[in-house]
């Protein structure tokens, strides 16, 4: 047995047909195949689930008892298994303190570098603050005052009398030098006992120059002074005038008296107290009441309503008093709220005699906020705004007073990766600077260089973790490995290129080579051309999805499988291609266009799509897509049909939404969060079987309705996992975890229900069939046939009808959710217009909005989702998809293409036409690689 490769005997997990596979060790392996051919179950559920349970075996007996319950891959044995390394596109970040900056450890790394050589200015005046020590102030004084008389004072508390005992014979006093046994006269005159004082003592009178004696009293006045001491410099052309030089051990602004906390690490942490703005706690923004939220229809009067909270049964009594007293106090409750005049809306808020407001309402409300159903109804009128403390910087003023280069941490933070790293790569320090802190400077470069590689140079390094796509985090986490240099780790990643533009592939493609090149071993589950073409050795799963995959249609070096007779192989070489679909091409009647785009990145863009068509907004990474399509046009459509609350990114104008329905976000969020939710009950399909069940004689005898075989309420599903199939175990140490309910045995169901079947086939065994199987064996009942042929249709055959919606990848969620749409139960439908146009359209239809609805797909796949985008298109319907997959780029009716570049340097159209016209553009990235791949 060769050391030399990963050896697999008898892969069963999933669809997997006890397969067997040798595999390269420190190469880059593609495993590829059609959607549900069992690409994940090897390479996540089998390669990295042993990977995993290596690991465990090494924990301590404790921690083992939690995980053995788990279920291992089902497979006789790995050889040469070296520790995994999962990279998956899921982003499980969700709170609002993770940023990409501490993600990556960067702000890690900026903490400890302004702790080591941060310089201090003043918050208040701006000037620098520095602390001294004796060999400082003398070196400082020699390089700038050599020759100058000076006159070198500390302050000292005490009695002229105990001055002189000390051997003290001079003060400073009233810009002029004193002598002791004036100064003791004064004090003793009257014969009152002589008080205390601080004096500003006279240590030494001399000329400045490189000599001991001026060192030695520096030194002793610095030590007398517990750190502090004033150095008077006299013009030496006029001795009546002079400057006064103060120089302290502490960090303290000597002109306006601001003392600065020492500067440590913890110091810099927006997730400590010791360093968070006391306001915001650290988190940038703050949750204030919002006037659009709680007034959203501005037309509406106050008597029709126009305060949205009072609408409300429960606190229709505020709207009462309000419309009672209010009118005597001046208010028109019959006005427009959006005609009402400052004075009007101050009264509303504050309230006035007789009657209380808004504001009073609302502080009403928080007093009891102990109630959940209180703070989620609160929640929908607060929205985050930007501290006003701190600016959004996250941190208090003092911590911020502390500079690099002229940047405080924020500031460095507020820089795109691509400026952080110009920055770093000839920074503005001092050769001692640089020098203590070389280390960290070369980390920075290091991690820097890696996120540009895999082609975040665009995100900045304050951005929101839980903002990031799956593929956006998936390569943070690339970047992270790429700057750990590890040896001997075998890495799984699932699809790096999500949300890459075809130009930017090829990086992802020489990082799994710097990997493999380092010892590792990469497998990648990947469609994309470019990266298989890039692969060592190649894997394809198939020939089909679900019951029809699972096999393996070829496992070798690229070349051969470049001639080899399989699918995939076919497309590559382009035997196969990925048709337009044939339907009608129809004159837009209009366009739907929004004016004057310049959220995020934008630059004050015009931009249209026609209606009753297919548009594709296409662009590199970070060039504006999601800014601009859902940012601000899905956002501001959302909001006129009274979907959607969240403001919309800065705009001028629309135009053309009158002729629309309503809108419709198609993302690749989950269908349902607990294994409970699945395709058949979002998709209503279960309602449908439930009934036939039903009907069967033996449940019809004892009285079993289609509530009886629902899995989500009591009756015939199992009381041990609440009809889940699956118990929830919560870990402390790791993710929680669904295991096998051990009652049913995942089945969901009581013995009661289990024994009705039909067609010899208990509820469990349905839900157990695929889409293909199920479609095959409701044959005779058409409101399921119907139903069950759009998914298989829609490229969904493989799935289960009962397939936990917690395994469901995003590109899957996303088809299923098209489905909806096409069968009429979709849930997605926002709101509709109530003008209606003069020249009505032709079957006026809903706009759908998809976010890279690709992903994940094979390109068989693609061709029956372009099928039905086309038949949404065909039903009278806008369909604008955000995409960089060139397959279907190709097939659009319009393209506008954002760029040039990411970013800053992003933000514009570059180009706006058919895929035709596209092809003749010199400008575009998108036309470039679509002339070459055409």
């Amino acid at each position: 047995m060769s050391r030399k490769e990963l050896i697999i005997e008898g892969a069963r997990q999933n669809n997997l047909k006890n397969i067997t596979l040798r595999l390269p060790h420190n190469k880059v392996i593609a495993v590829t195949g059609v959607s549900g051919s069992g690409k994940s179950s090897l390479a996540f559920d089998t390669i990295f689930a042993e990977g995993q349970w290596r690991f465990i075996e090494s924990l301590s007996t404790y921690a083992r008892l939690f995980l053995e319950k788990l279920d291992r891959p089902d497979v006789d044995a790995i050889h040469n298994i070296r520790p995994a390394i999962a990279l998956e596109q899921k982003n499980p970040v969700r709170g609002s303190r993770s940023t990409v900056g501490t993600l990556t450890e960067l702000y890690e790394l900026f903490r400890l570098l302004y702790s080591k050589i941060a310089t201090p200015y003043c918050p208040n005046c701006g000037k620098e603050i520095r602390r001294w020590d004796p060999s400082q102030i003398v070196s400082e004084l020699q390089e700038k005052h050599t020759g100058r008389k000076a006159v070198i004072i500390f302050s000292l508390k005490g009695t002229a009398g105990e001055l002189q005992k000390r051997g003290f014979q001079r003060v400073w006093r009233d810009g002029g030098i004193r002598g002791i046994e004036e100064v003791r006269k004064d004090e003793t005159d009257g014969g009152t006992h002589p008080p205390h004082h601080l004096f500003e003592v006279v240590l030494d009178r001399l000329v400045i120059k490189e000599e001991p004696r001026f060192a030695d009293s520096v030194e002793m006045a610095w030590k007398e002074g517990n750190g502090r001491i004033k150095v008077v410099i006299f013009d030496p052309d006029d001795v009546s005038r002079f400057t006064v030089h103060s120089f302290s051990s502490e960090n303290v602004c000597e002109e306006c008296g601001i003392e600065l906390p020492l500067p440590t690490a913890i110091l810099f942490s927006f997730n400590h107290p010791v360093g968070a703005c006391p306001m915001c706690k650290g988190f940038g923004n703050t949750l204030l009441y919002d006037e659009d939220l709680i007034v959203p229809d501005k037309t509406l009067s106050l008597a029709q309503g126009a305060v949205d909270p009072w609408n409300k049964p429960a606190y229709r009594w505020w709207k009462k008093q309000l419309l009672d007293k209010g009118r005597k106090a001046g208010l028109d409750v019959q006005k427009p709220y959006e005609d009402l005049s400052a004075e009007e809306k101050k009264l509303l808020f504050k309230g006035g005699h007789g009657f209380y407001g808004i504001d009073d309402f609302f502080e009403d409300m928080e007093g009891r906020r102990y109630k959940l159903h209180v703070r989620v109804f609160l929640s929908r009128y607060r929205r985050g705004f930007t501290c006003p403390d701190c600016n959004g910087k996250r941190l208090k003023k003092e911590v911020l007073a502390y500079k690099v280069s002229g940047l405080d941490i924020a500031e460095l933070c507020r820089m795109s990766i691509s400026d952080a790293a110009k920055l770093f790569a000839d920074i503005d320090l001092s050769p001692f600077k640089k020098n203590i802190s070389a280390e960290l400077l070369r980390q920075i470069g290091m991690k820097l260089q890696f996120l540009e590689k895999v082609g975040l140079d665009y995100l900045t390094l304050d951005r929101y973790g839980k903002t990031l796509s799956g593929g956006e985090y998936q390569r943070v986490n690339l970047s992270n490995q790429l700057a750990s240099l590890l040896t001997g780790t075998l890495y799984v990643l699932d699809e790096p290129t999500v949300g890459l533009h075809a130009r930017d592939t090829a990086r992802i493609a020489a990082i799994m080579h710097q990997l493999s090149t380092l010892g590792n071993t990469v497998v990648v589950v990947e469609h994309d051309r470019g990266i298989i073409s890039e692969a060592e050795w190649i894997v394809e799963l198939g020939p089909g999805g679900g019951q029809k995959g699972g096999e393996v249609v070829f496992s070798g070096p690229l070349r051969n499988f470049l001639k080899a007779d399989t699918l995939t192989s076919r497309y590559m070489r382009g035997i196969e291609k990925v048709d337009i679909p044939a339907r009608p091409k129809r004159v837009a009647v209009t366009n739907l266009a929004l004016f004057g785009a310049r959220g995020n990145n934008l630059k004050g863009i015009d931009f249209r799509a026609p209606l009753n068509s297919l548009t594709v907004v296409t662009g590199v990474s970070g060039s504006g897509k999601s800014s601009l399509v859902v940012g601000t046009l899905y956002r501001a459509l959302s909001k006129k049909f009274k979907a959607g609350n969240e403001p919309p990114l800065p705009y001028d104008k629309m135009e053309g939404d009158i002729y629309l329905k309503g809108v419709k976000l198609i993302d690749q969020s989950p269908i349902g969060r607990s294994p409970r939710s699945n395709p058949v009950t979002y998709l209503k399909i279960f309602d449908h079987i439930r009934k036939l069940f039903s009907e069967q004689r033996e449940a019809r005898a004892y009285g079993y309705g289609p509530g009886f075989f629902s899995f989500n309420v009591s009756g015939g599903r199992c009381e041990t996992c609440k009809g889940e199939g699956y118990e929830l175990m919560e870990m402390y140490f790791f993710e929680d975890l669904y295991i096998r309910c051990e009652k049913c045995d995942g089945k969901r169901y009581g013995p009661e229900a289990l024994r009705i079947k039909y067609r010899e086939k208990n509820i469990s065994d349905v839900l157990n069939m695929t889409v293909a199987e199920a479609h095959i064996f409701f044959a005779d009942q058409p409101k399921i046939k119907t139903q069950l042929q759009l998914l298989v249709d829609t490229g969904l055959g493989y799935l289960r009808l009962g397939q936990p919606a917690t395994t469901l990848s995003g590109g899957e969620a996303q088809r299923l959710k098209i489905c909806s749409e096409l069968t009429g139960v979709g849930e997605l439908g926002l709101g509709g217009s109530k003008t209606r146009p003069k020249t009505p359209v032709p079957n006026p239809g809903y706009l759908y909005i998809l976010d890279e609805p690709t992903v994940g797909l094979h390109f068989a796949d693609v061709q029956a989702l372009l099928n039905i985008l086309g038949r949404l298109v065909e039903s009278g319907n806008t369909v604008l998809v955000i995409e960089h997959n060139l397959d279907l780029v190709k097939t659009a009716d319009w393209i506008v293409d954002l760029g040039p570049e990411g970013g800053d340097k992003g933000g514009k159209i570059v180009f706006e036409g058919t895929p035709s016209q596209i092809l003749k553009s010199k400008k575009s990235y998108t036309g470039e690689y679509l002339r070459q791949y055409k």
